[in-house]
Order: structure tokens, then C-alpha cells, then sequence
């Protein structure tokens, strides 16, 4: 994944980390593919993921673990301030015997290892299969970074262009109001023509206050999403938002091979089989390879594992095979299996509702498409439309021809046909982002 952040000029990718650390101040120009790839390298929501994918594999270690032989050692010593006896007849006299040392001491190594266990066969399946499932939870977060970095992207550039018309606006009022203004000195113009287009003035300063703080805060959502440090400046290009492509060709069935959510649903199923086959397993016997060595040391002194004319020491092994089988457990098993078949059927419908979701949120995308494809088309030619006609109003009104009101009235309405042209290719891209996501493509944004 490449990070690319232009500063001034194009920035080697090595140089990345060093530039955000010790520069955060410095004006940084991010198009929508630097965003997203720096998003994925540095949200914290994809590194999380990705330490997931890394636990899972100790997961699979961790089971594996299990079907390995397991050795163990261990030693002991122990103080008899008391000697049990042993009492027994002999030629019909009782005597009795002491039955050891005041000092014992032992030292031994036992070994294990499973020759069959079906339980832990299949939760070494079903291991490997959680780390396939970790692996596609950390694709289906990046592609969540990529389309929530991208729809905070054009956020900004939708304020940054709505902040452009409205400075437009002020500058033209101003010319306006310098012209009123030399009116009234010169008795040519009434006071309240004066008046009104100062407040006029005034409501396009508080709405430009009013964008400028949005954009600041849409920049921090958008940067916060990243993953980048809220202090950092950056500075987006100014073209992005108006290069709208032709309606791209739209088939009229979606393809779910590409989907992380099918994929993601379809390891589910696999993973809850699996859990059903791990309890079947409680039914199979277990077969297991045992063995262990132990030496041993008596005295009636104290020592540790010695072996002399006043302590006894001496060796002992075993080697063995342990079977257990299960015969009755109160048919907990049994349970077991019937819930599992439960989530198994859950899961089912899951998908079936998951796939028409996928379908549902397919042909909405389309249908915006067209729909913004229109409204484009139409805002751009009313924008246009309505600057035609504020410049013919106002030259008509510098020639007398035109009152303050019909002025003001087509300053206002060309300014909402910009705004309503500038929301129609918001609403475009957002379609754009969703039709590509439900084409199972969203990560081609980055690339």
C-alpha cells in the first residue's frame, strides 16, 4: 500500500513518517488517493485488524499445540517426622514395620501424545479457518476506512466549493455596495437601498463564518478518519469534485464473488460446521501414547536424590496407552449439537438477508446515479442560467433599468442554483462510492 502526501512538491514515500512527525504545521495537499492509502497505513481500526490476523496465527499455534507431545517434569521432597508402619502376622506373631524414610525425595519426566482425538483434529480445522477469518476482517475494515475517508473527503471539497461561491458573492455585493453608496452621497439612492444591502452583506459574511467553521471540522473528521494527527495542515485539490465521468456501464445482476461480506459470511458457516463437528467428536474415544521416568531416594537423613550405604535410591518407568471412552453424560452432547444446528440455520438466513441487502444497496446506487447524472446536467445549465441573468440585472441596474430588490433577488437565487449544482456532484460521488462498493471494488479507489 502506498502513501503518497504532497508538501510543496511530491514527497518520497520513505520519508512519509519522518515529514508527519517532526512537521505536523507544514501544508500538506492530499488528493483522494493519498487520503485513502495513508488511511490504510495508519488508521487505527486497520492495525487493530491487522494484529488480529497476528493473534490468529498464535491461535493456530495454540491448538496446534495441543496435538504435539506434551512433556513435563517434575520433583518433590518430602519429611516423615512420623513413619507409618506396617503390621503384619508371621508365624503367629504380629510385627510390625516401618514403611520408609524420614526423607524422600523424587525426580521425573511423564510424556504424553495423542494418537487419536477427533476433537483436537477439528479444532485445528477450525483454527485455520479463524485465521482465514481474521484475514478477510481486516480487508472488510479497510474497505469500511476507504469509503468512510472518502465520504468526508468530499465533504470538504463540497464546503471548500460552497466557501468559493460565497466569497464570489461577497466580492460582488461589495461592487455593489460601493456603487449605492456613492448613489446615496450623491442623492441618487435612498437610504435604505444603503441599508439593505449592508444586511444583505452581513448574512453572506455570517454564512462564509459559518462554512469556514465547517470545513474546519469536516478537515478534523476527515483527518481524525485517516489516522492522521488532527494538528496536521492539509490542503485538498480544488478540481476533484467537478471531474464527473459518464455514467459508468451498470449490468443488471451483482457479482458476490467479490464481496468481503459474502466471503466473510461464507467462512462463518464454514467455522459453525466446524463447531458441530468438534462436538460430534465428544462421541469418538480418545487414544493417547503415555510414558514416564521416575528415580526416587529413601533416607533417614536429609538428602536430595542420593544414593549411599544410608540412602536408598532407585529408578522406575512406565510406558502405556490411555482409551477413553465416552458412554453417557447426560446427554449434554447432544445439546450441544442441536444449538449448533440452530446457529448453522441462523447463519443461513443471515446470508439470504445479507445478500439482498447487497442487491438492495446495488440498484439504489444505480438508480442515484442516473438520478444525480440528471440533476448534474440540469443544476449546471440552471447555475448557468442564473448567472445569465444576475450579470444582465445588474447591468440593468447600473443603467436604472432594474430596482435593488430585482438585484438582490437574482444575486440569492444564483447562489443557491451554485449550491444546489455543487450538492448534486456530492450526492454523484457518494453514488459512485457505493455502486464501486457494491461491485466489490472499493479498494481500486486507493490504487
Amino acid at each position: 500500500m502506498n502513501t503518497i502526501i504532497k508538501q510543496i512538491k511530491t514527497i518520497p514515500l520513505l520519508l512519509l513518517g519522518l515529514i508527519l512527525s517532526n512537521t505536523v504545521s507544514a501544508q500538506q495537499t492530499l488528493s483522494l488517493k493519498d487520503a485513502l492509502n495513508y488511511a490504510i497505513e495508519n488508521s487505527a481500526k486497520v492495525k487493530k485488524s491487522k494484529m488480529d490476523i497476528e493473534g490468529g496465527r498464535y491461535k493456530v499455534q495454540e491448538v496446534r499445540a495441543q496435538a504435539l507431545p506434551q512433556i513435563t517434569g517434575n520433583a518433590g521432597l518430602t519429611y516423615n517426622p512420623i513413619i507409618g508402619q506396617l503390621v503384619a502376622d508371621i508365624g503367629g506373631t504380629t510385627q510390625s514395620f516401618k514403611m520408609g524414610q524420614k526423607w524422600n525425595s523424587t525426580a521425573g519426566v511423564q510424556l504424553s501424545q495423542q494418537l487419536f482425538n477427533q476433537q483436537v483434529f477439528t479444532g485445528l480445522q477450525a483454527a485455520r479457518s479463524s485465521e482465514e477469518y481474521y484475514n478477510l476482517t481486516s480487508q472488510y475494515t479497510e474497505e469500511q476506512i476507504i469509503e468512510l475517508v472518502a465520504g468526508n473527503y468530499y465533504q470538504v471539497l463540497v464546503n471548500r466549493q460552497q466557501m468559493n461561491v460565497i466569497d464570489t458573492n461577497i466580492k460582488n455585493v461589495k461592487v455593489i455596495e460601493n456603487i449605492i453608496s456613492n448613489q446615496y452621497k450623491n442623492g441618487l439612492a435612498k437610504k435604505i437601498d444603503v441599508d439593505r444591502i449592508k444586511v444583505n452583506l452581513t448574512n453572506l459574511e455570517t454564512q462564509r463564518s459559518q462554512i469556514l467553521n465547517a470545513i474546519t471540522q469536516l478537515e478534523n473528521q476527515l483527518k481524525f478518519s485517516m489516522g492522521m494527527p488532527v494538528s496536521a495542515n492539509i490542503t485538498l485539490p480544488k478540481t476533484e469534485l467537478t471531474e464527473v465521468t459518464q455514467l459508468p456501464e451498470l449490468s443488471d445482476s451483482l457479482n458476490f464473488d467479490n464481496r468481503t461480506e459474502i466471503k466473510l459470511l461464507d467462512n462463518q458457516d464454514k467455522l459453525l460446521s466446524l463447531q458441530r463437528k468438534a462436538y460430534v467428536a465428544e462421541y469418538y474415544p480418545s487414544l493417547a501414547l503415555t510414558g514416564n521416568y521416575t528415580y526416587s531416594s529413601q533416607s533417614g537423613s536429609f538428602d536430595f536424590l542420593k544414593s549411599s550405604n544410608t540412602a536408598i535410591g532407585f529408578g522406575s518407568s512406565a510406558v502405556g496407552l490411555t482409551l477413553k471412552v465416552p458412554i453417557f453424560n447426560g446427554f449434554l452432547t447432544r445439546s450441544k449439537i442441536r444449538q449448533a444446528d440452530v446457529d448453522i440455520r441462523k447463519a443461513k438466513e443471515d446470508r439470504r438477508e445479507s445478500v439482498n441487502s447487497l442487491n438492495l444497496a446495488y440498484e439504489n446506487a444505480k438508480i442515484q446515479l442516473r438520478n444525480n447524472i440528471n440533476t448534474i446536467n440540469a443544476q449546471k445549465k440552471n447555475a448557468q442560467l442564473a448567472d445569465e441573468i444576475y450579470r444582465s440585472t445588474q447591468n440593468n441596474y447600473n443603467n436604472g433599468l432594474a430596482n435593488l430588490t430585482d438585484l438582490l433577488d437574482t444575486e440569492n437565487s444564483l447562489t443557491e442554483a451554485q449550491n444546489s449544482y455543487i450538492q448534486a456532484l456530492l450526492n454523484y460521488k457518494i453514488a459512485e462510492i457505493q455502486l464501486i462498493k457494491s461491485n466489490g471494488n472499493i479498494k481500486s479507489l486507493a490504487k
